[in-house]
């Protein structure tokens, strides 16, 4: 949570890593994202907006490994360009 413009922002910032994934298959609307800030996530809602302004949201569903990794299952028409993109974690 920060200040910006006086206004409060409620979110938190996260990265798209790649694809849910098994050896032979990929699960297109599952993503596995990186926070740094990792406390308590779980549950909670995930927005990623495309270029044409379009929002796609998601929910962290668990954690994914050791590191400050989530998977988050997405609603379906996630694109592949949103790979290495930022995602806003909504508090």
């Amino acid at each position: 949570m920060f200040f910006l413009n006086s206004i409060m922002v409620n979110f938190m910032e996260g990265k798209i890593i790649n694809y849910r994934r098994g050896k032979r298959t990929q699960t297109t609307n599952q993503m596995i994202i990186v926070s740094d800030d990792a406390k308590d996530i779980i549950g909670k809602d995930v927005v990623y907006t495309t270029e044409a302004n379009r929002e796609i949201k998601g929910k962290v569903s668990a954690k994914h490994g050791n590191k400050n990794a989530f998977r988050v299952i997405f609603e379906k028409g996630m694109p592949g360009q949103a790979i290495g993109k930022n995602v806003n974690i909504k508090n």
